[in-house]
């Protein structure tokens, strides 16, 4: 088994293009709990990079580079810092709950979790009596972008223990930006996910609408990005519209479907108007019941696509 795991440290190594400096890295342990598509790619960026990793995951079976352990609460008798990677905050609320007993003044937990921030702000306020340390640390990209460090942290929490985290963070990502206390992270990670998911679906929307009036939807793409209309997302999900290829996700289309229900309650508590994600939340239930959940985001296209 450790032979199997130095070979796949070594793989990951000569696979992760951007790997870090040597002045960013750290040898340490590190425990994540929620291995999926971001989970991963969270462990490979810091076992590359020198870390031991020990995770845990409901549904997972297979090590790969890192120690996998029986339960969330092995994890953190084996770790003092400890990500969260995991669909929603009722799920991360569930985990502090099953290790609550466990945790204690050593740890620090990393939560990368995009949910809803009073859950969040709660969790930290929970853990703070426990005398550990909660900062968020909200990813801004995909699972891809994550695994060559162009992902973005939005980091919420006391300056202090995100200093003390540096040298992990910028082993992650080389973009960082601290952007207040315990629910700021979750709050700005969601103001991202509205713009980024309406930039997904007005190209989605234009693809449909060039498809619609004859032009081929890859001939279509070519020509605009060499127009003002270009963008990240027409580069990153262009091709997967017009090809309906969306396998494998670098996104799930049920996580940001539930981050737009996210958007629109805490919209609805600060009285901010966001009519585009009401009507963006209704493309996204479209594409559901069509199958694509667990597609890539750029299925939101298929709703568009559908008849009646």
């Amino acid at each position: 088994m450790e032979v199997l795991m130095l070979l796949e440290v070594d793989r990951l190594k000569r696979s992760l293009p951007l790997e870090p400096s040597a002045s960013e890295i750290m040898q340490g342990q590190v425990g994540i709990i929620g291995i999926g598509l971001l989970g991963k790619a969270l462990s490979d960026c810091l076992a590359c990079a020198g870390f031991e990793i020990y995770g845990y995951d409901i549904a997972q079976t297979e090590s790969g580079a890192f120690h996998l352990f029986p339960s969330a609460s092995a994890v953190f008798e084996q770790c003092d810092t400890v990500l969260l990677s995991l669909p929603n905050s009722n799920i991360a609320t569930s985990v502090i709950d099953d290790v609550i007993d466990v945790i204690a003044a050593r740890h620090c937990i990393l939560d990368t979790t995009t949910g809803d921030p009073e859950q969040i702000e709660a969790l930290g306020v929970r853990l703070a009596k426990k005398g550990a340390s909660y900062l968020e640390a909200n990813v801004a990209g995909s699972s891809v972008q994550m695994r060559e460090r162009k992902a973005v942290l939005l980091l919420g929490g006391e300056a202090d223990v995100v200093a003390a985290q540096e040298p992990l963070f910028s082993t992650l990502a080389k973009k960082r930006f601290h952007v207040g206390g315990v629910g700021a992270g979750s709050r700005f990670k969601l103001v991202h996910n509205l713009i980024l998911g309406l930039n997904r679906a007005a190209l989605a929307e234009g693809l449909n609408l060039a498809e619609a009036l004859g032009f081929e939807a890859k001939r279509a793409l070519e020509i605009l990005k060499q127009t003002p209309a270009t963008s990240g997302v027409m580069e990153t999900k262009g091709l997967k519209m017009a090809a309906r290829n969306y396998e494998p996700p670098q996104a799930r289309l049920a996580q940001h479907h539930k981050d737009v229900r996210l958007i629109l309650e805490l919209a609805a508590k600060w009285e901010a108007k966001t009519p585009l994600s009401a009507a963006h939340r209704e493309l996204l239930a479209r594409a559901e019941e069509l199958g694509f959940a667990s597609a890539d985001n750029a299925a939101i296209i298929e709703a568009y696509r559908a008849k009646g």
